[in-house]
């Protein structure tokens, strides 16, 4: 499963956004295991940005990174306690703007099943799991009605326990299974059987 997604990412173009906006870095780790699994962060609630967000270890750019792939390793070493070495980048997807003005640039990565991660108290609330089998069902609970530069954008929005998956991560897993695991699922339109809401001030409606 995780050898069709390397192919298929490595022969991937995303859309890449090269203006002189400040610039992110995010690493989406894929677990190798019999059953895969997509590791995913919740962010901690005192932060001055994102509080309490499902999100993927990354962050700005440092003037230390000698590239924003070496910023995604690095974020994710500072937030999980993932070793830079135990991560095979297999691709990356499309650039996308946040709502703070940064470009993100996420990386895809390969980490073998079993390590031990450490999370950083500052910044990470939780970690966790997600099966790419129940992702590829797209088991959405309603689809978040988002404008942005692109236009008006159909985003899923995924529970998961405590956890819920929505946004620009959220963004970034559709492209995923898209683009990865040939998944028909597009930003482009509704679902047929899920809910629209609309986020207020950048929050899901209740």
């Amino acid at each position: 499963m995780l050898e069709k997604a390397r192919t298929r990412l490595q022969a991937w173009t995303p859309r890449t956004l090269g203006d002189e906006r400040a610039h992110a870095a995010v690493l989406i780790p894929l677990i190798d295991a019999t059953s895969p699994r997509l590791l995913l962060t919740r962010r901690a609630g005192h932060l001055s940005q994102h509080a309490g967000q499902v999100a993927f270890p990354g962050g700005k750019r440092d003037a230390t990174d000698p590239d924003l792939v070496s910023c995604a390793l690095r974020e994710a070493s500072e937030e999980i306690g993932l070793p830079p070495a135990q991560v095979d980048i297999v691709g990356r997807l499309s650039d996308r703007r946040s709502r703070h003005g940064l470009i993100v640039t996420p990386f895809v990565g390969i980490i073998p099943e079993g390590l031990e991660f450490h999370p950083s108290a500052d910044e990470i609330a939780a970690i966790f799991e997600v099966p790419l089998t129940t992702l590829i069902t797209d088991p959405r609970q309603h689809t978040d009605v988002i404008d942005d530069a692109r236009g008006r954008l159909f985003v899923p929005s995924y529970t998961f326990g405590e956890h819920i998956l929505w946004g620009l991560s959220a963004m970034m897993v559709v492209e995923l299974l898209a683009v990865a695991f040939d998944v028909d699922i597009s930003l482009d339109q509704a679902h047929p059987h899920a809910p629209l809401r609309y986020p207020v001030n950048g929050r899901q409606s209740p």
